[in-house]
């Protein structure tokens, strides 16, 4: 699992932005930026995206190896990039994916896990089916339990939300293109 802390305190440096400059492109308190870069709260899923959004990275992108490996094929399942960290947990096929348009996700919720009360929004369009447990979804102003088997697809520039309202973990496999997540 990388650290956020460090991740986000570099790119923002790269990027010649103060905390205060980053803030106000979030539309968050500077508190909320010192916090996460001194590692004295983890952001949701959904803080940490309106952020990476604010500096013009996607998930993918920030998390990614440092070292890409070209001509890549095919991935054991401990060759996956883990791209969070929480009870929420997504594998990404792959480490870097700047000159990808595609983005495949083994997504993990554990019981009770939320991408937070800020929806996520992002350009792009994606796709998924429960393979196990249950998921709820919010897209734009409809909401949804999906369970096993069931699936979804929908312009991501939608603000939407995923919830595990069961006792059970849930997982899916999802798919976005690009890759913005």
């Amino acid at each position: 699992m990388q650290d956020i802390a460090p991740r986000l305190k570099a790119l923002r440096t790269r990027l010649g932005l103060s905390q205060r400059q980053l803030a106000a492109r979030a539309g968050v308190s500077n508190a909320t930026i010192s916090l996460i870069e001194h590692n004295r709260t983890d952001p949701s899923m959904g803080l940490l995206k309106r952020i990476l959004d604010a500096m013009g990275i996607s998930f993918a992108q920030f998390f990614s190896e440092e070292n890409r490996r070209p001509d890549r094929y095919f991935y054991g399942k401990d060759e996956l990039s883990s791209i969070s960290r929480g009870p929420i947990n997504y594998l990404q096929v792959g480490g870097d994916l700047s000159d990808s348009r595609l983005q495949i996700l083994y997504e993990r919720y554990e019981p009770g896990a939320d991408t937070g009360q800020s929806m996520l929004s992002h350009d792009s369009e994606e796709g998924g089916i429960v393979i196990q447990g249950r998921i709820e979804m919010t897209v734009a102003e409809q909401v949804r339990v999906l369970g096993v088997g069931d699936a979804y697809h929908f312009n991501s520039r939608l603000p939407h939300r995923f919830r595990n309202p069961g006792p059970e973990v849930c997982v899916i496999v999802s798919a976005c293109t690009p890759p913005s997540f």
